[in-house]
């Protein structure tokens, strides 16, 4: 009950608390259609790409989320027009994005005035006590605008994320709507990353859906399913990481990873 008590005594705890019920619900929401369009791999991608921003930004002197936020949208739609005209495998753009935006980030990074490593350290673990008020709030409005849109037009959604010939033939803009998914996960990228950093991002993603793939076959099911395991895993991260003083991050994956176990187990036995 100390966790609960002092989430109202210390801002930075309130603030991460938040960050994490956000992160949780977008997380969800988001990764269940990279996860049913197979762009895990593409994710990744982007992830590691807005490195370059980071290292740029924090070279100039401006804000690095601002900078990440420049090229994890450049590389999403970068990857998404290189792969459309067919001018390269998407595979091959994704791993040259991949290995240029770190190869950027580290040396920007390196050529920076008073550089340590720790501030490389909590974008590529995540830093999520140091996330501010701001941060926050910013979170919390995407967070609602993706919850409005997801309610609006999941079914577009899933039929671009399962089959891209069928949404087409229902009258359904596949490339607008393609673009669009495209910018919502790099921004969910971004503002995520804070949270759990580069290197363990894609884990929030991926483990919440494959989990709660384990109990249903339904889009919006695993969708609503999804944000709940995150939420719940991001939170129960927090609180292990408040009394075992280990990393947040590190504390969510491996709880999210304990919760996958447990549902495969279930789930194998059942059909036995």
């Amino acid at each position: 009950m100390d966790f609960f008590y002092d989430i109202f005594q210390y801002n930075y705890l309130a603030n991460a608390f938040l960050a994490a019920i956000f992160s949780g619900i977008i997380c969800g929401i988001v990764g269940t259609y990279i996860v049913s369009r197979r762009m895990v791999f593409l994710c990744g991608g982007i992830t590691h790409a807005s490195f370059g921003g980071v290292g740029i930004a924090m070279y100039s002197g401006i804000n690095p989320i601002a900078g990440a936020m420049f090229f994890a949208v450049a590389s999403a739609i970068g990857i998404e027009l290189a792969s459309e005209k067919g001018r390269m495998r998407e595979d091959s753009a994704i791993g040259i994005i991949w290995s240029i935006g770190m190869a950027i980030g580290a040396l920007f990074m390196s050529l920076t005035p008073g550089y340590t490593s720790g501030e490389l350290s909590s974008y590529m673990f995540g830093s999520i006590i140091t996330v501010t008020t701001q941060e926050v709030i910013v979170l919390g409005v995407f967070t609602l605008a993706c919850i409005i849109c997801t309610l609006i037009w999941w079914r577009p959604v899933m039929y671009l994320a399962f089959d891209r010939s069928y949404a087409a033939s229902q009258g359904i803009p596949t490339r607008l709507l393609s673009y669009t998914m495209m910018i919502i996960t790099a921004i969910t990228i971004v503002l995520a990353i804070r949270i759990m950093g580069i290197v363990l991002l894609l884990s929030l993603f991926t483990i919440p859906v494959v989990t709660a793939s384990s109990f249903t076959k339904s889009y919006a099911k695993i969708t609503l399913y999804s944000a709940i395991i995150a939420v719940l895993g991001a939170i129960a991260g927090i609180i292990t990481s408040y009394y075992w003083e280990i990393p947040p991050g590190t504390s969510i994956i491996f709880l999210l990873s304990l919760v996958l176990i447990a549902s495969k187990l279930l789930s194998l036995r059942s059909k036995n």
